[in-house]
């Protein structure tokens, strides 16, 4: 069977969250299960020079976008064993930065039709596209109307999954036929209008035929108003489409017994070698250096979503605690702000590394005891699966997918392979890392949990075989 995924960003091309993570994993392990999948993104400027210089070109083509057309360029690399298929307009994509433009519309919507009109000089004819998040939300409207009477296209069926429904894609009703080209008949409630606006997001839930999300419990949540970000009466409506399947990580990438950015490497076996790595960043992050002293690591988009209020409000509580906390990450200004501030009070305490390194947040899993993942809402998140893979035990706010694969430790059975709260509050978060603290000096009980987590697995094998089970039902 052939898949082809649709994306606005995949490793190692272009990454600014979770969603290039799946896209730069999950077909690598689809193709292992005898599926062809292929992968298709805009060629941004951004891309590695490497890769741009290893591309081979297709195909130019002239893309409609309304009542015009525009350059396309279509491009293709094979890397790792998965064929990458790139769409080029230097106007639209050879920008800095992959997104918050002022022409996110148009630059999408063109790249959705240019994703059909790809197909016919792929050499390779999809059953089934699979579009991931609202940047390829249209691409199921225009297959149900430009390519209906196309007989190439008639037996493709469309997968759409919500990567995060926060982000929607929302574009005054003008683009409906300027960028769309598609009559007033679509601006209705059970079609794309949405509050008065475009939702490339809806699009997708609307005209798709199936819908997945990447987890369980974040599916379910979804359909209730305080997740459901206004599309939970539509989300209810479909829920008899709607998959909740789990996301992996890369188990070949992240691996703490070969990782090459790590100082020391390990496995459960061996697990005390974390020490190693914590001493080492210790020195290279100038904080005190104690083998012993929990080490609590906050890897994160520094945003709200986070739960990175919870942290605020007990801030100056946690730095009472005899700990250390390393934060890596980027975001809203008020939390960079405010951890700089923390560094800057508490020297010895916390280290605040206002950036994304990739380098160095695999040095922070290697080297942490404790992950710190408070969200107040979590699709499915990848960080608190890293996490266990390197034997530091996620603390967690029991939430889409952090609680469906966080097991919480069990003082009387001993079972868990991390630590949660379910309530969004700030002290009951203090007072499971407290927990966690208390557990970590008790040497017996955190080997078990330690060794526990890294042999928790969350590779991307089970939920390959879903998706598989997926495509084959349409």
């Amino acid at each position: 069977m052939n898949i082809l995924f649709a994306a606005s960003e995949g490793v190692p091309f272009a990454k600014t969250g979770g969603l290039a993570d799946v896209i730069g994993s999950l077909p690598k392990e689809l193709i292992k299960i005898d599926l062809d999948v292929r992968v298709i993104l805009p060629k941004y400027g951004s891309i590695p020079r490497d890769h741009i210089d290893k591309m081979t070109f297709i195909k130019k083509m002239d893309i409609p976008l309304g009542d015009r057309e525009q350059y396309c360029g279509l491009w293709e690399l094979n890397f790792q064993g998965v064929t990458y298929y790139f769409i080029d307009n230097d106007y639209y994509f050879n920008r800095s930065g992959l997104y918050g433009f002022w022409d996110e519309a148009e630059r999408y919507a063109f790249f959705c039709r240019a994703v059909l009109e790809a197909i016919p000089h792929l050499g390779f004819l999809p059953s089934i596209i699979h579009c991931h998040d609202w940047h390829t939300g249209v691409i199921s409207v225009f297959l149900k109307t430009h390519y209906k009477e196309n007989p190439l296209y008639k037996d493709i069926r469309t997968v759409f999954t919500i990567h995060n429904l926060a982000y929607q894609g929302i574009f005054p009703k003008g683009i409906l036929e300027s960028l769309l080209g598609l009559s007033d008949d679509y601006f209705t409630i059970d079609r794309l209008e949405y509050f008065g606006q475009i939702s490339f997001l809806k699009a997708g839930l609307v005209f798709s035929d199936s819908l997945t999300t990447v987890s369980q419990t974040y599916g379910m949540e979804i359909q209730t108003p305080f997740y459901g970000e206004r599309m939970d009466g539509l989300l209810k409506h479909r829920k008899d489409d709607l998959r909740g399947i789990l996301n992996g990580i890369d188990y070949e990438l992240y691996n703490p017994k070969t990782d090459q950015y790590i100082c020391t490497n390990y496995t459960w076996r061996s697990w005390q070698r974390k020490k190693d790595n914590k001493e080492k960043l210790q020195r290279y992050l100038c904080l005190p250096v104690d083998r012993d002293i929990p080490m609590i690591a906050l890897v994160s988009r520094l945003s709200s979503q986070k739960g990175l209020d919870l942290v605020v409000h007990v801030l100056e509580e946690l730095m009472d605690l005899d700990i250390q906390m390393v934060v890596l990450g980027t975001g809203e200004t008020r939390y960079e702000e405010l951890f700089k501030g923390a560094a800057r009070r508490h020297i010895n305490k916390i280290s605040a590394n206002i950036m994304f390194e990739e380098i160095l947040a695999h040095r922070v899993y290697a080297a942490s005891d404790i992950f710190l993942m408070p969200s107040l809402f979590e699709p499915c998140g990848l960080s608190q699966l890293i996490a266990l893979r390197y034997g530091s035990l996620p603390v967690v706010r029991e939430t889409g997918g952090l609680k469906d694969t966080i097991s919480p430790y069990n003082e009387f059975s001993g079972e868990g392979n991390g630590f949660s709260f379910t309530n969004f509050n700030a002290h009951d978060m203090l007072n499971t890392i407290r927990l966690a603290i208390k557990c970590y000096q008790e040497k017996e009980i955190w080997s078990k949990l330690v060794v526990r987590a890294m042999l928790s697995d969350f590779s991307w094998y089970k939920s390959a075989q879903k998706y598989k089970d997926l495509y084959n039902n349409l």
